[in-house]
């Protein structure tokens, strides 16, 4: 694949992981996030699977503690942030879901600082003082409407994948990255599909043509095509192509939410352009750190 073949790879599985959002909020309204996730995790793992065998890759993990290892990586890189997000798209806007879960390079930041040791350069000090700004502008105007339990949740999406993220690159499991992301997926399935059961297997009600449309997209296409297209990148990718992916998610998502109607204010996009700052500046390391941070982001994906 040449570099902009891959380049252009990059832009569609933002394209489809940017659209996601607002395809879930049309699912969302008429199925259960349980229901959602189970569904759209299950057939995304499945389809990484399928194509391990296409391709012959290894799915290959050492037994006993590094499967363990990503099976927890997974319940928060994938369940946490696939359900937190889901609640979050029920209470409030697209645009806010989104700006805020993409807040994780910030969390991570300084999850690594704390976990790992990892020193804080002055990009990173940066992107957590920018990104703090950039919260506070954006949620101390909803405080005084009561609390925002939707922008709180995305928050939980977000701190949830950091959380995964870092645990993941601490317990240091060795595997191909393709099968890295599907047993993620898988342990992340499996999480979600107990909370539906214990949810009372909730189906939702009866769906429209545009919950119906919203939930085949987040199945084939949000969930299954883009990670596909996305762990085919793996070992292609730079750095910088990786974090300028990663930051057009949420672009895309805005966009599209204006598109159907959403009309944020001035708190929001104050905020969002102040954490897409920071977001740049978190997923943009010096030296060495880069060919991590590419690793990182190709285990943990970046879909909703």
């Amino acid at each position: 694949m040449s570099d902009r073949a891959a380049h252009a790879q990059v832009f569609l599985v933002a394209l489809l992981w940017g659209l996601n959002w607002l395809a879930s909020k049309f699912a969302l309204a008429d199925i259960s996030p349980w229901f959602f996730r189970t569904l759209t995790f299950g057939v995304g793992a499945g389809n990484l699977m399928l194509a391990s065998r296409w391709w012959g890759t290894s799915m290959a993990i050492a037994k006993g503690m590094p499967r363990l290892h990503l099976a927890v990586a997974g319940i928060l890189n994938i369940g946490g942030f696939g359900i937190f997000s889901a609640f979050a798209l029920l209470e409030t806007s697209v645009a806010r879901t989104s700006i805020c879960a993409y807040t994780m390079p910030i969390w991570t930041t300084l999850l690594a600082r704390i976990v790992l040791e990892e020193r804080l350069t002055r990009a990173r000090t940066g992107a957590l003082v920018t990104g703090t700004s950039g919260l506070a502008v954006l949620l101390w105007p909803l405080f005084a409407e009561g609390i925002p339990i939707g922008a709180l949740y995305a928050l939980g999406a977000a701190v949830s994948w950091s959380a995964g993220t870092v645990y993941l690159k601490w317990s240091g499991v060795q595997g191909h990255p393709l099968a890295i992301a599907a047993w993620q997926l898988v342990a992340g399935t499996c999480a979600v599909t107990i909370g539906f059961l214990v949810d009372g297997a909730d189906f939702g009600n009866r769906m429209d043509a545009l919950s119906a449309a919203g939930l085949i997209y987040g199945i084939f296409l949000g969930t299954a095509l883009a990670y596909l297209l996305w762990f085919n990148l793996v070992g292609r990718l730079s750095a910088s192509a990786a974090a300028m992916g990663t930051l057009m998610v949420p672009v895309v998502g805005v966009l599209a939410s204006i598109g159907f109607g959403e009309r944020p204010d001035e708190a929001d996009l104050v905020g969002f352009a102040l954490i897409f700052v920071a977001s740049l500046l978190a997923l943009w390391p010096a030296g060495s750190d880069r060919k991590v941070t590419t690793r990182n982001q190709a285990r943990a994906g970046s879909g909703t």
